[in-house]
């Protein structure tokens, strides 16, 4: 199935449609950019859109970004959009991100801490993703089970985060989020300007976000409905029931 249609300058274009156990699932570009929309498969009227973000050295059709949109819509009866991150799944590399990725390799190698080299190359990807982001949500708006004025959340970690905090900081239109994963170096004074209910996770023993930094961001936040979850185990290790708790908040804020 094919459909196109145009949001203020921005072209979207459905790509794929296929529908499997409930969840409708649909590639498209909008601008040239590559995302999947997953959706209910009954047509029940408009519902809310959970906008989510992948981490670094991921994609759009990630396990864990399926696994929680097909959470999300079988569960909340929500939208979910997902799209490539500068540099990443579909999306050539710059030579730039290759340089980037170089020294995260080195610093590895070399047994350096990696934070480094990901908060600054998180926040490019950040500067070039923002923009992009904003252009699909006015696209993905125009589409009638969507809707202009609709609820909109947003669900990201670790470099999702950094992206998503200048994204939820500056669009009015998101009025809860899920974060977590991160360091606060390039964030922390952003956060600050961010008001909505959020929901914060990070891990205790993390080997690479000291637990005082994860405790830093989650500070800096100017939410007044603010909540921390804090696990026990490494940086890859967060339990598969934070998805759960994630979209029992964004339920909670979105469906009401």
């Amino acid at each position: 199935m094919n459909a196109a249609l145009n949001a203020s300058s921005n072209t979207l274009r459905f790509l794929t449609d296929t529908s499997s156990n409930g969840v409708r699932e649909r590639d498209f570009l909008v601008s040239g950019i590559p995302g999947v929309l997953w959706s209910p498969a009954d047509d029940t009227g408009r519902a809310p859109l959970v906008f989510m973000g992948h981490g670094g050295g991921t994609h759009k059709r990630w396990p864990a970004m399926t696994g929680r949109a097909n959470l999300l819509v079988s569960q909340c009866g929500f939208h979910v959009a997902v799209v490539d991150a500068p540099g990443h799944g579909d999306r050539p590399r710059t030579a730039y991100d290759e340089q980037e990725v170089a020294a995260l390799f080195a610093a590895r190698d070399a047994g350096e801490p990696e934070g480094p080299v990901v908060v600054r190359y998180n926040a490019e990807i950040a500067r070039r993703a923002v923009p992009e982001w904003r252009a699909t949500l006015d696209a993905l708006q125009e589409l009638p089970e969507i809707g202009v004025g609709g609820p909109v959340g947003f669900y990201g970690l670790n470099m999702a985060t950094a992206i998503g905090v200048p994204f939820v900081a500056d669009d009015p239109r998101i009025t809860a989020a899920v974060f977590g994963l991160h360091w606060p170096d390039a964030l922390a004074e952003t956060a600050k300007r961010i008001t909505i209910p959020i929901e914060y996770a990070m891990q205790w023993d993390d080997e690479h976000i000291p637990r005082e930094a994860g405790l830093a961001l989650f500070d800096a936040f100017g939410s007044t409905e603010k909540t921390l979850h804090a696990n026990t185990g490494r940086h890859k290790e967060l339990p598969r029931f934070e998805s759960d708790s994630a979209a029992r908040f964004l339920a909670r804020h979105l469906a009401s």
